[in-house]
């Protein structure tokens, strides 16, 4: 096995950019947002990494000015629908409509040709329009009348859920489910930043009007860009790849799990670990990096099997256990 120590000191500080430009998005995001920092900090390396995040959380917890804030602060134009029963694929990916003047069909483009979209409640809609934007989500790209209409080069997709409504839901398929690079779960915020939070709010602050508060532009897509090149050049030695596949290979043959992660999950912690090391100034990857994401990379790709999940086994404590089981490398 390779040890993780066999790369050269010199190589430590080889991503000062992404380290920089990560750090200032989380902390204009911050500025609004109290209380949430690992979410903040997770979202930014599914925005670095080019992936699409599921989050799920109660009502209340700042989903949605979470994203509003991330895209002013890297200058993207932002969207959100609220999907609802009645959305159908045409109100988000847009329709050709008839010109009378002109006497041709002309595209009337939906919403999802933006930078950053958001899908509050993507379970509240049917399967149907879930399927159009998660193909959208796949190809970047959609298809209206046989037309291909390429989607931004920043493109990515925020999707919400609430997790303890099932009235009247559609629940998203396992394979879908895989098409989100990560899913994060949004919690209270501890007491001390609650108070901060109403303290805020006591000073003034009103997050439904955020274009008055003060956040600032502190990224842009070219930025991005050479955060993603520099990304790309992040070293990932044998023990750490055998690791992410030994993690990866362990839900599928653990005895309480009835489907494990696929391939392209071992794909996700690969790239999203290469991201997380870079924010940290590094372009090599340790254990410590895939430990932190391999609950957000990991627990929307598997299912407990059913008498696991009356013992109150969750999928997050069946990840812990393989955690602790499967060899660290050196």
């Amino acid at each position: 096995m390779v040890e993780i120590n066999s790369y050269k000191e010199n190589d430590v500080a080889g991503c000062e950019f992404t380290k920089e430009k990560a750090k200032a998005i989380i902390e204009e995001i911050s500025k609004i947002v109290v209380g949430q920092y690992q979410f903040i900090e997770h979202m930014v390396v599914a925005l670095l990494s080019g992936g699409h995040v599921l989050i799920e959380g109660v009502p209340g917890l700042a989903k949605t000015l979470a994203s509003k804030v991330m895209s002013r602060a890297i200058d993207a134009d932002f969207k959100r629908v609220q999907f609802t029963p009645d959305l159908m694929p045409a109100d988000i990916i847009g329709t050709k409509v008839f010109d009378p003047k002109k006497t041709e069909f002309f595209l009337k483009k939906g919403p999802l040709f933006t930078d950053i979209f958001l899908a509050d409640e993507i379970n509240r809609t049917p399967p149907k329009t879930q399927a159009a934007l998660l193909e959208a989500m796949e190809e970047r790209a959609i298809s209206i009348d046989g037309e291909t209409h390429k989607l931004s080069d920043m493109f990515m997709v925020l999707a919400t859920q609430n997790p303890v409504e099932y009235e009247g839901t559609y629940p998203l398929p396992e394979a879908q489910l895989d098409r989100f690079l990560m899913k994060l779960l949004v919690d209270y915020m501890p007491h001390k930043f609650e108070n901060m939070l109403l303290q805020k709010y006591n000073s003034g602050f009103n997050s439904k009007e955020i274009e008055n508060q003060n956040i600032n532009v502190v990224c842009t897509f070219e930025d991005i860009k050479r955060c993603r090149e520099e990304i790309q050049g992040v070293q990932v030695n044998e023990g750490i790849i055998n690791y992410i596949t030994s993690i990866v290979r362990a839900t599928r043959n653990s005895p309480t799990l009835a489907l494990g992660a696929s391939p392209r999950a071992s794909i996700a912690l690969l790239l999203t670990a290469k991201t997380y090391a870079a924010m940290d100034g590094r372009n090599y990857v340790i254990p410590e990096d895939v430990k932190e994401l391999a609950l957000p990379v990991l627990r929307h790709r598997i299912i407990i099997k059913p008498e696991a999940g009356i013992d109150g086994l969750s999928n997050d404590d069946a990840i812990k256990n393989i955690l602790a089981k499967v060899e660290v490398p050196r």
